[in-house]
């Protein structure tokens, strides 16, 4: 089979715009999904019964459900409840939430990981549990958890072409569009192949610099 490079150079502008779709909906769903993985295990943490039981609910719920369903739901079945919002923004939530539920892990995994004599030295200091938390033991947790929550980030990169299922045109969504139009698949499709494979390796790169500054 001949590569078409003329192709290639057609596929280009539609390849850049699939990518900041793409680059959006990673970044945006990993800031979701870190916040609220966090928000989880600190509310797994409380003595509370009524908090932790319905915490616990939920996200082995949302755990234990496929992506595509939760996506389905939120595009399809949210708005004959009256709640509407654009394909992008609903795509970009369903990964975060349905990732917050795994971060949720890796913050408890950290958090446990700290010494027990921190806790007890923050005990002894008389420190309010807001400062225990804020300068005690997030600070240590967080150094424990970035290689973990690097990985998530590259799971919800390979993730984002199903939101190709609701419309969005990411890059596997514009490489489809692009192949249906003009009935070429292998360099689109291949373009897309090494671009998933650049922006996964880069990303580790990034992850591992933080990883050793924060080790210092």
């Amino acid at each position: 089979m001949k590569w078409d490079w003329s192709a290639v150079s057609d596929f280009m502008p539609h390849f850049w715009d699939g990518l900041l779709v793409t680059l959006q909906a990673l970044a945006l769903g990993s800031l979701i999904s870190f916040t609220l993985g966090l928000v989880w295990a600190l509310l797994l943490r409380t003595p509370t019964r009524w908090v932790r039981w319905p915490v616990g609910v939920v996200t082995e719920f949302v755990r234990n459900t496929p992506l595509l369903v939760q996506l389905f739901f939120l595009f399809y079945v949210l708005p004959e409840w009256g709640l509407t919002f654009s394909a992008l923004t609903t795509g970009v939530f369903a990964i975060g939430l349905h990732y917050s539920t795994y971060t949720m892990q890796v913050y408890r995994a950290g958090i446990e990981a700290v010494p027990a004599g921190q806790w007890e030295a923050a005990t002894a200091l008389s420190l309010p549990a807001r400062r225990t938390w804020a300068v005690v033991i997030l600070p240590q947790a967080l150094r424990r958890v970035v290689p973990p929550l690097g990985n998530y980030v590259i799971s919800m990169l390979k993730d984002t072409p199903i939101l190709m299922s609701i419309t969005v045109l990411e890059m596997l969504g514009q490489a489809r569009l692009f192949s249906q139009q003009h009935f070429q698949f292998t360099e689109p499709v291949t373009v897309i192949g090494v671009a998933f494979i650049v922006i996964s390796y880069l990303a580790s790169l990034l992850l591992r610099t933080l990883e050793r500054r924060l080790v210092r």
